[in-house]
This record gives C-alpha cells, structure tokens and sequence, in this order.
C-alpha cells in the first residue's frame, strides 16, 4: 500500500478509534465517563482530529475525511487518487470501529438500549426529519471544509492540525446538536458498517434508511463550500 494511502488509514482508525471511544465512554452503562455530557464528546471528537491529523499529516495531507478529499480534489488541491483516499478511509474507518467495540465490549454486553449501542458507532438525529436532517449535515460540512480551505491556503498562518480540531469543537458544540455532526461519510459510514457485521450483543439495526443523509449531506456541503471558495479567492 503507498504511503500516503497507509497513512489515511491509519489517521483514520485513530480518529474513529479516539471518536467513537469518547461516546461509548460517555454513553455506555457503568463506564467512568458515563453522562459525561454533550462537552465531554465535542471536545474529545476535536482531539481526536488533532491526534489523527498529527500523526498522518506529514504523510498524507490527513484528508480523513472523503468529503474533504472531494473538496480539495474539486479546488486543486489534492491531486492523488480520490478512490485510493477514500477507500482507505473507509477501511481506517471500519478498523477504529472494531477497536472501539473491542475496548468497550463488557459494556455493550450490559447496555440494555439498542439505540444507544447503535449511537456509538454513527449518528442518530434528534429528530427525525430527512430534508432538514440533511441540510444540517450540508451546513456543518460546508463550515467544515471553507473552514480547511482557508486553513491550507498557503501564507493563512492557520496551518496545521489544532485550528481544525478546534474547527471541528466549535461546529460540534454550535451546529452538532440536531444530527450529531456526522461531516464526514467515513466517520458514520464506516462504523454503521461495523456495527452491522459486529457480533454486538441484543444490537439492533444499522440504521440504513437514515444512511444516506450523512454520506450525501457532506459531500454536498463540501462541494458547495469548494464552489464558493473557488468564486471568492
């Protein structure tokens, strides 16, 4: 595998490995952060990014994130494989998720709610309404990626992982409240996966009919934010 590829995989599993484990830890009966809170899980999801992106950065731009990599694919940015990425974050994705079952996986045994089993693995709206629940998905992404598009312009003086990860914190906190702020296929795509072939005890299902929304939304926003940038720099 290239190493740029290798190294999207990686990030990848530790975003998700890093994410997903802040949730089952906040969520999960009897663990030690159980109701840490709504705080807890942004801030930890904005760490995540920074240690994923630290550590793969240097290697292969710490994309992470297929809509990202669509964005800057779409603005000139990135000129590598748009596939390769992708399914390599997929993969990393897949993998974090496994971890996250395999680290919690005495409290899943215990946790009687299907709902929240499902919920440490990808997002679930608060209300369920496709048109809307999309257009906040497309809005997050699109704050997500005019957000990395500046941060990479090159003399921004922005460069570098915690302006993102603080990016991903603000959006969180601001706009994650409606569905969760999937802005990123990899990051619900992937685990929806894995929980659907994790032999997780009493689970319920994936979720599918709702899978579209946070696959479509971010890619949407991303290509948005990508046009607008385009029209503005």
């Amino acid at each position: 595998m290239p190493q740029d590829l290798l190294f999207e995989f990686i990030g990848t599993a530790i975003l998700i490995l890093l994410g997903d484990g802040v949730v089952a830890n906040v969520i999960l009966k009897g663990t030690k952060g159980h109701n840490a809170g709504w705080a807890v899980i942004t801030i930890a999801w904005g760490l995540a990014v920074f240690v994923a992106a630290y550590v793969s950065g240097p290697y292969s731009g710490a994309h992470l994130n297929p809509a990202l990599t669509l964005g800057l694919a779409l603005t000139g940015k990135f000129s590598g494989s748009v596939i390769g990425y992708i399914i390599a974050q997929l993969l990393g994705g897949i993998f974090g998720a496994v971890l996250v079952y395999v680290f919690y996986k005495q409290h899943f045994d215990i946790e009687e709610n299907k709902d929240l089993k499902l919920g440490v693995f990808c997002t679930i709206p608060a209300i369920r309404n496709y048109f809307y629940n999309f257009v906040c998905e497309v809005i997050g992404t699109f704050m997500l990626v005019f957000g990395i598009l500046f941060a990479v312009k090159e003399g921004s003086g922005f460069e570098g992982p915690f302006p993102v990860a603080l990016l991903i914190v603000v959006i969180g906190m601001s706009l994650g409240g409606t569905t969760g702020y999937a802005i990123n296929p990899a990051r619900d795509l992937a685990p929806r996966i894995a929980h659907f072939i994790l032999p997780i005890k009493d689970k319920r299902d994936s979720d599918w009919s709702y899978s579209w929304v946070p696959i479509l939304g971010p890619i949407a926003g991303a290509m948005i934010a990508a046009a607008v940038y385009m029209a503005i720099v």
